[in-house]
């Protein structure tokens, strides 16, 4: 993954795309970054779910940035946060879409036996293990806790209709 940074930063440095080269360094320096933190830890470096996780973080931060310029008037600083986004996401792995991620998270409810809202930790974790960098897991703890609180209140849709609410 670092390779392919590596790669797209020398291709924007040729076209001379100062956005594209500026959101590539601040890349690269988050990932060296965490790398000397994690030597000075004792550990051999950062793989690629590291990278996934740090490449996430910066989004997250640039949807914060560009609500904050909107809402100040800043129509143009919130814009290059957005274009900066998309240049990090170029690198994140595909993203599931939510219907796919609402049956993701169904499944790891029921495989889990998830029963009440006191589940949520659990099942986030199951899906952070099985689907790194693959979906926005703030939308996924949404509807992990939409259907923790159904199945909480004995209403249960769908699949364990049947189930007896524990709690």
């Amino acid at each position: 993954m670092r390779e392919r940074i590596g790669i797209a930063l020398k291709s924007a440095q040729e076209e001379g795309d100062k956005r594209r080269c500026a959101t590539l360094r601040l890349i690269q320096t988050a990932v060296k970054d965490r790398e000397a933190s994690a030597r000075d830890n004792g550990k051999d470096g950062v793989g690629d779910s590291d990278v996934i996780e740090i490449l996430q973080k910066m989004i997250s931060q640039r949807v914060t940035s560009a609500d904050e310029f909107e809402t100040s008037g800043q129509l143009d600083l919130a814009e290059q946060e957005r274009v900066e986004q998309e240049i990090i996401r170029e690198f994140l792995p595909v993203q599931l879409t939510e219907d796919e991620m609402r049956t993701l998270c169904e499944a790891t409810v029921k495989d889990i036996e998830a029963h009440g809202l006191r589940d949520i930790g659990r099942c986030m974790s199951e899906l952070k293990s099985r689907y790194p960098g693959k979906m926005d897991f703030v939308q996924a703890s949404c509807l992990v806790k939409d259907m923790l609180r159904t199945e909480g209140n004995g209403h249960h849709q769908q699949q364990g209709a049947d189930e007896t609410p524990k709690g």
